[in-house]
């Protein structure tokens, strides 16, 4: 009985998608929640409808169903999640010993039971017993009787459901899908001189859930939410992506605001997520921030280049202000005859306002620095001190002020020094050398350590 109602529910697709409306919810993890409000039609009493144009990677178990009219009622009873979709190879398979029929490049019909299909060729036995073999190339034409059972054209929800009247309802379902993410993408241009930065916000949304969302409620939650551990998924297989891009408009950006932990994002308007495609829409309208360079020697790190750092505060003083969702940040600067120049990029966390925001950028070419343990000597069988030397050469035609952080470990102390020196935590100090321009600074320091 219940291959003869799911095959009655493959021939009747009930569902009716006029006036559908989608809520299209995307998290930064590979998550996204989607609400289907569709007027669907039931019959009183037990029944079934199907619901198509899923996404091929719906967590099928975390279906909600709800009916909107208020005094109807419908029970789902039973679902069946269907994905396995029509392919050649797969209606095939289906066919195996049974009879189909195949032309050739010659026009020459075979006609048998399918025996075999595999290994680029097809194998058929006719009604005489003759065996033949025929390879795939020479193929122009199979003809099958109908539609295998089982096979669909689209992944799709059937359900068994009693209902307590007959006709049509709004029916709200929602559930979630793996294969859609979004990240934030910042573009920041550096003054001339290196003081301020304007900065553009855009949320790059990636769509590969094997579904189109057309002329949806676009929301984006910034934050990190916890999630059981995901089963692997059933189905996949990333496609040909395309990029598409929305210029930001009046009202155009999206509407933020605090969400339980998190920060929701919201597009005034409508929008449409095609399946293997990135989407960009303005997150911010552009903004301009006071911004300064940094210079850091990390010998643990690297022991001979300077990082170069772009540090900011995140407030509406400096003339942002705003809750920054993770992403990446490219920064470039204007030549003299206007072109832009890369000059690096970074990824940010999310970061809330009044926080500061630190952007490696590259190297510094024009400044070497060179590190050594200049002496070493042990006082007993748990203390020894070691005398450090960083050597730092400013090539550059301005003066500049270098961090040196170094990592110490145990139980130190500091016993000389020819510059002053602050302890930014139990392993880590730091040194701020001034170097001017064409010029060289040494730094000295001897550390005694205990274990």
């Amino acid at each position: 009985m219940k291959k003869v109602f799911w095959a009655t529910t493959f021939m009747l697709i009930l569902a009716v998608t006029a006036g559908a409306e989608q809520s299209v919810t995307v998290y930064n993890g590979n998550l996204g929640v989607i609400r289907d409000t569709r007027t669907l039609e039931f019959q009183k009493g037990l029944g079934s409808v199907s619901f198509v144009d899923v996404p091929a990677l719906i967590d099928a178990t975390s279906v909600g169903f709800k009916v909107v009219d208020k005094g109807k009622e419908v029970v789902i009873l039973e679902q069946n999640y269907a994905y396995d979709l029509v392919s050649p190879e797969k209606i095939y398979r289906k066919y195996i010993d049974k009879e189909i029929d195949v032309i050739d490049k010659e026009g020459k019909i075979f006609s048998g039971a399918l025996l075999s299909f595999s290994g680029g060729s097809l194998v058929l036995k006719d009604k005489s017993g003759k065996i033949q073999m025929i390879q795939m190339g020479q193929v122009t034409n199979a003809d099958f009787p109908e539609l295998p059972d089982g096979l669909i054209t689209r992944p799709t929800l059937f359900w068994l459901y009693s209902s307590d009247f007959a006709g049509t309802a709004q029916c709200d379902v929602s559930y979630q899908t793996s294969g859609l993410n979004w990240t934030a993408e910042y573009v920041g241009v550096l003054s001339a001189d290196e003081t301020s930065l304007n900065l553009n916000g855009w949320a790059s949304i990636t769509n590969n859930s094997g579904a189109t969302y057309n002329d949806a409620t676009l929301k984006l939650v910034a934050g990190d939410i916890h999630r059981a551990t995901p089963p692997a998924p059933i189905r996949g297989g990333r496609e040909k992506m395309v990029m598409s891009m929305e210029a930001p408009d009046m009202d155009a950006s999206f509407q933020e605001k605090e969400f339980f932990e998190y920060h929701l994002y919201t597009l005034p308007r409508k929008a449409t997520l095609a399946n293997s495609e990135i989407k960009q829409i303005s997150l911010f309208e552009p903004a301009s921030t006071s911004v300064k360079k940094e210079f850091y020697f990390e010998p643990d790190k690297n022991a001979e280049k300077i990082r170069v750092a772009l540090k900011f505060l995140n407030s509406e003083k400096t003339g942002l202000g705003m809750p920054m969702p993770a992403g990446r940040t490219r920064v470039f600067q204007a030549d003299d005859d206007g072109s832009m120049v890369l000059l690096g990029e970074d990824r940010i966390d999310h970061t809330p306002r009044n926080e500061d925001v630190k952007l490696t950028i590259g190297y510094a070419f024009d400044i070497a620095a060179e590190f050594q343990v200049a002496d070493f000597s042990r006082i007993s069988e748990r203390a020894e001190e070691n005398n450090y030397k960083i050597e730092l050469r400013n090539r550059k035609k301005e003066d500049v002020t270098i961090i040196v952080e170094k990592k110490l470990y145990g139980d130190w102390e500091m016993r000389t020094s020819n510059f002053q020196h602050t302890k930014k935590d139990a392993q880590t100090v730091l040194f701020e050398i001034p170097v001017k321009a064409d010029s060289v600074s040494s730094l000295e320091f001897r550390v005694r350590t205990t274990y």
